[in-house]
């Protein structure tokens, strides 16, 4: 059963999950391929769990051919327990059960077709199952927190990759501290004040426009100025909007087509390299009683943090946990802005 791990001294949280252990021999670059059948294309539904939500053509059955976009329990999950939260100490250290969800979201039944790729009309399908299966995780009083991200390309050197497009999300019964740290810097900005300081980021970049990526009327896409990685990219709606989960339909459309923008420079650019997104959105708040949620329907605001995996962390780094960027954002800026994507997909 996976297992939270609080380190005492600073505080952040360790998942320890021994059901996804990995051997010694696994860890090592050599033996790397492809998977040779791959279970989330379509035809092969038998080999995931059964899928808890799925975007169907007219007359299809659950379970089979005939999705879209379709969403799984996770085989290995990170953390996955339907208990109660318990809460439990060995000495000075403090540990949780491990309770939360973990989702695999499928975003296409081909094999190797990104989203860059995809239609509009079908990434503003992804773009709804992700606000959706966020919102029904709200409903479960015992998480705190959901993460969405992708992980794309190749990170480490594994024995085996599925090269098929998926994002994860991921259920949490605490506020991880990168995302705490975030609130509580954005609440102290508008304590000060009184403004969102995403905003005021969103109103100075569109003044300058040195870094701007790509804009239209609901999203605005930048490299922001410290960026920790080469050719990391912000995709912020204009409106100011603290919770993902609470998106207009009106506006799956523009967030698809600055998405999808976005990753296309990325790879006609860089030549398709690894990356992550992530969704940094508002945290549930079931406790109303929170004096910290007073203002954050104010002081927050959600956004997609797109980070190519250009360069490797190294002792420095970890050590002071500042990154080196060997490409200035202003450059990496111009340089997506002018890259045609036409003809790409």
């Amino acid at each position: 059963m996976p297992e939270l791990r609080r380190d005492p001294v600073v505080g952040y949280w360790t998942i320890v999950s021994t059901e996804r252990g990995r051997r010694p021999v696994e860890y090592r670059p050599e033996g790397m391929s492809e998977e040779t059948e791959c279970p989330f294309c379509e035809g092969q539904e038998s080999k995931t769990t059964p899928e808890i939500a799925t975007v169907r053509k007219p007359g299809t059955a659950p379970n089979g051919p005939g999705w879209e976009v379709r969403v799984v329990p996770s085989k290995t999950p990170m953390l996955g327990s339907d208990r109660d939260i318990a809460r439990f100490g060995e000495g000075i250290y403090d540990l949780m059960n491990g309770v939360g969800r973990h989702e695999i979201l499928i975003e296409n039944p081909m094999h190797c077709h990104d989203l860059d790729e995809m239609t509009l009309p079908h990434l503003e399908n992804v773009i709804a199952v992700y606000r959706d299966r966020i919102n029904q995780m709200e409903s479960d009083p015992r998480l705190k927190y959901a993460l969405l991200f992708k992980n794309h390309g190749q990170m480490i050197r594994s024995r085996q990759t599925i090269r098929h497009s998926r994002s994860q999300l991921i259920g949490m019964p605490i506020i991880p501290k990168r995302v705490k740290e975030e609130l509580v810097a954005v609440k102290n900005y508008f304590d000060r004040r009184e403004r969102c300081v995403f905003c005021d980021i969103l109103r100075q970049e569109s003044s300058e426009g040195l870094r701007l990526v790509y804009q239209n009327n609901s999203f605005f896409a930048f490299c922001p100025f410290a960026s920790r990685t080469p050719f990391e990219i912000w995709i912020l709606p204009k409106r100011h909007s603290a919770d993902f989960g609470r998106t207009d339909p009106a506006d799956f459309r523009p967030f698809a087509e600055a998405l999808k923008s976005c990753l296309a420079k990325i790879r006609v650019l860089l030549g398709d390299p690894p990356f992550n997104f992530i969704l940094h959105t508002a945290p549930y708040r079931h406790k109303k009683k929170e004096a910290y949620w007073k203002t954050i329907e104010e002081d927050y605001h959600w956004y997609l943090l797109i980070s190519p995996r250009l360069t490797h962390l190294a002792g420095f780094e970890w050590g002071t946990g500042i990154h080196i960027n060997p490409t200035a954002p202003e450059d990496a800026a111009l340089l997506l802005r002018e890259t045609n994507t036409e003809g790409s997909e």
